[in-house]
């Protein structure tokens, strides 16, 4: 330092870079760091500071909204509309699925993965179905999940398909460290896909293996694209997140049943609004044989399982 040269006021320094310059480097360094720890490639500054969806003001959801849409037009050269439909007032949804009936087609797993918009190459499927011996009744040590008879149902087999049982006490929900995952009030655990980071806590607390983590980039071949979507649902979601079955978000709050529900050739599953005591759901509760599944958990599932014949 030269002791004769006077120093400048502060109020005179150049600054070494103005506050918006050093929250773009910030957000930019933020974004590189968290593309590299979840594996999702490149996220822009914008996707990366985003509030979480529950966060989220109305002025912000529409700008997220129109980001997505103008995304995912580009990629796959259609319009898709993303929703944000709300929980409904008064309603809590419930599943029950048959074992009686089931016949172990499959219909419901792939009818789920073309709705859900799920990756094809390799296929994520949400919807496992476990075939077991009758006369062993429920034992999971001893399902198999890769059964491929020529017809089905196999003699002397029954059928029990597994996916996420909505828990009221979920225990994937209390291991997140980003809180990207929570349950609405209408009793659908959700995720927000940009806030999830892959860490794959919530997979390994899932007692029902429902979690599926997305080791690569989706593959979603145009033609079969659900363009009706939802923010928490089935919008096409990034490489290195984890995503699951939200009862079909996207249709159940418009009213309509899950995928799964309808393609079903024997009407083992049943759905609908525990809430309203004249509701299929609730007859079933109250007039069948019904267990959950790994009751011992505490987990307090609303997916049912029931005997009808």
């Amino acid at each position: 330092m030269n002791p004769e040269k006077p120093l400048k006021p502060i109020s005179e320094c150049t600054p070494c870079a103005s506050s918006d310059s050093r929250r773009l480097f910030l957000g930019t360094a933020a974004a590189a760091v968290a593309g590299a720890l979840t594996g999702c490639g490149k996220l822009s500054m914008d996707e990366f500071l985003q509030h979480n969806f529950r966060e989220l003001s109305k002025a912000e959801i529409q700008h997220v909204i129109a980001r997505l849409e103008k995304e995912y037009q580009e990629k796959y050269g259609k319009a898709v509309q993303v929703g944000v439909d709300p929980a409904l007032q008064g309603v809590i949804f419930g599943y029950a699925l048959d074992l009686s009936r089931c016949i172990g087609c499959r219909r419901c797993v792939h009818a789920c993965v073309k709705e859900n918009n799920q990756s094809r190459e390799p296929e994520v499927q949400w919807i496992r179905v476990l075939q077991m011996d009758k006369e062993e009744g429920v034992n999971i040590h001893h399902a198999d999940p890769y059964y491929a008879p020529d017809r089905v149902p196999e003699e002397g087999h029954f059928y029990m398909p597994v996916q996420c049982q909505q828990c009221k006490k979920p225990p994937c929900v209390k291991v997140c460290p980003v809180g990207a995952t929570w349950q609405e009030k209408d009793g659908i655990v959700v995720v927000d896909y940009n806030w999830c980071i892959g860490c794959r806590y919530c997979m390994a607390a899932c007692p029902y293996g429902a979690r599926h983590f997305n080791w690569g980039e989706p593959t979603l071949p145009v033609e079969e694209l659900n363009t009706a979507t939802h923010y928490l649902g089935n919008r096409p979601r990034q490489k290195g997140v984890v995503e699951k079955c939200t009862f079909c978000i996207q249709r159940t709050r418009k009213g309509l049943y899950p995928a799964c529900v309808e393609i079903c050739p024997t009407g083992s599953r049943k759905f609908g609004n525990l809430m309203d005591p004249k509701s299929e759901i609730r007859y079933v509760l109250e007039n069948k044989r019904v267990f959950l599944f790994k009751e011992d958990l505490n987990t307090q599932p609303k997916f049912f399982y029931f005997y009808g014949v």
